[in-house]
């Protein structure tokens, strides 16, 4: 039996080993090559690098029992696909879900980069993206030097702060998920008034950005998380058991 995962995110990688050491052959489907890196090699498991059109991907899915879909929450498109895919393949179908997290009162809630980035227009201070490298368009129009971007440490995570016009000096390529001191001395150190994020969970580090912004007396700006309904993964793990 085998099974297709599409991932790059923690649960993903969770998941992957898990139903492995069920004995099932799990394919790993991540869009980079930083999320192989982080996948590793475990046994039972193949790692497949690189972007998928949807019909690449319904050609990876031929013969598999389950296609389970484990990218990010904000990963749209990517679900669109990834669903689109199984259906074309005639492969059950299980969106794997991250618990999205309890908002702060306070928190400025809005429904996309383009309205935060309208937002913060009509404010003063520093602001902290960490919305990932490919929301920084939406952001143009605002002063670059209030932006401090953080970024993935990749070429590509650079070239899109370049792109956007950020002065390197303001650029912050780490990667996450990051403790609440590190956030708290990376807004001291830069004077950030405004946080923005998504919701990215326990997994994506949003509770101690949350508190971060809390302790330092900065604004948190969240984009809204797209609604949509899954499983969990033991729920999904079950339904691996009983195809064995």
């Amino acid at each position: 039996m085998r099974i297709v995962v599409f991932s790059g995110t923690t649960e993903g990688r969770d998941f992957s080993r898990a139903t492995a050491a069920l004995g099932i052959a799990v394919t790993v489907s991540v869009a980079t090559d930083l999320g192989a890196e982080e996948q590793g090699q475990a046994p039972g498991i193949t790692v497949h690098s690189g972007r998928l059109l949807p019909g690449a991907m319904a050609e990876l899915l031929q013969g598999a029992a389950l296609c389970v879909d484990a990218t990010h929450p904000y990963a749209v498109e990517a679900t669109k696909n990834i669903r689109a895919a199984a259906n074309a393949a005639g492969v059950e179908y299980h969106r794997l879900l991250r618990a999205a997290s309890t908002l702060p009162a306070g928190s400025v809630v809005l429904g996309s980069a383009a309205q935060a980035a309208q937002y913060l227009a009509a404010t003063q201070g520093n602001v902290l993206l960490t919305t990932g490298a490919k929301e920084l368009a939406a952001f143009a129009g605002l002063d670059a030097t209030r932006l401090y971007p953080r970024v993935l440490p990749t070429v590509a995570g650079i070239t899109a702060c370049e792109g956007a016009g950020i002065p390197h000096r303001n650029i912050i390529a780490m990667q996450g998920p990051f403790t609440l001191e590190l956030n708290l001395a990376l807004m001291q150190q830069f004077h950030i008034r405004y946080l923005v994020t998504k919701d990215g969970g326990s997994a994506g580090g949003f509770a101690e950005k949350a508190q971060a912004a809390a302790q330092s007396g900065a604004a948190l700006v969240v984009l809204r998380r797209p609604e949509e309904c899954g499983e969990t993964a033991e729920e999904i793990l079950q339904r691996c058991r009983e195809l064995l």
